[in-house]
């Protein structure tokens, strides 16, 4: 059963641990709907929206920080021993609050490897890398602990400044083929927004403990590199065969093209009906371009 939940409103204050980027843009989306929404940074900032929290320090955030607060976001990643940093330091004060919705982002990782086959929230979870058997160890804290958790697994995130456009841009691709590889994607407008839609009709709609947040369209990395390259207006330099890339990547690189899976968001978007903002990595893409373009226009105003 669905923890009960008010709509969204100007009195919901909203608790943001993990400044970064999908942190960041979640709590502006929030913000427009006249929610208070804080980020929490490891750095001491002067700025109204932001508090300090770092799990590696003593110091906890003041007392107001957590007044009023209805709901809260972990976007922070695990320990190296798979500790979930906010519940090993906050727990009990989080457990103390009256907490309308507490959310995790996690990662389609903890799926494993499926060798190209499509996974739902119904398979078991078989994690291969040490990063996502982590994640599935802070998974288990959120779900065991008494706050109102709910868990969103993610597959590769993009979005404006964070894209393929931005590494040819920079100059800093490699272009890769390995043939039969899929990857699964999400624009980070859609893991806001599909969080929001989530809140806002949160007793209307069936509550699922865990949600893959996904788009449409898992493809090839290559795909969606020649596709970046035509939008640039750019030639695509010649690729690399993978066994040929496999001895200039790094470890952590490398890791990313053990797994092969399509992520399915078959719950969120029919059964849930949330319907996605950019729904494939062509539509996602050209938005990035169109905020690149306009930064460019700027520059030279």
């Amino acid at each position: 059963m669905a923890p009960s939940a008010s709509p969204l409103n100007q009195n919901s204050k909203f608790l943001i641990f993990g400044g970064g980027y999908s942190g960041q843009y979640f709590a502006n989306e929030i913000r427009k709907l006249g929610c208070l929404a804080l980020t929490s940074n490891r750095s001491k900032k002067n700025n109204e929206y932001s508090f300090f929290f770092d799990s590696s320090s003593n110091e906890i955030p003041a007392e107001h920080i957590f007044s009023n607060t209805t709901h809260i976001l972990s976007c922070i990643p695990p320990g190296k021993n798979g500790e979930d940093p906010l519940l090993s330091k906050l727990q009990a004060k989080l457990e103390s609050l009256s907490l309308e919705w507490a959310g995790y982002l996690s990662t389609t990782g903890v799926y494993g490897n499926t060798d190209g086959n499509w996974v739902s929230e119904k398979d078991t979870v078989n994690p291969l890398q040490e990063r996502s058997k982590r994640r599935r160890l802070c998974e288990l804290n959120w779900i065991n602990s008494n706050l109102p958790t709910q868990i969103f697994r993610l597959p590769g995130i993009y979005g404006p400044g964070r894209s393929t456009l931005e590494s040819i841009i920079k100059k800093n691709i490699k272009v890769i083929n390995k043939k039969s590889q899929i990857f699964s994607r999400i624009h980070v407008a859609d893991i806001a927004n599909s969080i929001i839609y989530l809140l806002k009709n949160k007793n209307e709609l069936d509550f699922h403990q865990i949600i893959n947040i996904s788009d449409n369209h898992p493809c090839s990395q290559i795909e969606v590199i020649k596709f970046s390259y035509e939008l640039l207006g750019l030639n695509m330099p010649q690729t690399i065969e993978f066994e040929e890339a496999k001895k200039m990547l790094s470890p952590m690189a490398l890791s990313f093209w053990e797994e092969n899976r399509k992520v399915s968001n078959d719950l969120l978007c029919n059964k849930l009906g949330y319907q996605l903002i950019y729904k494939d990595y062509k539509s996602g893409l050209k938005n990035c371009l169109g905020l690149i373009k306009n930064r460019s226009k700027k520059l030279y105003v």
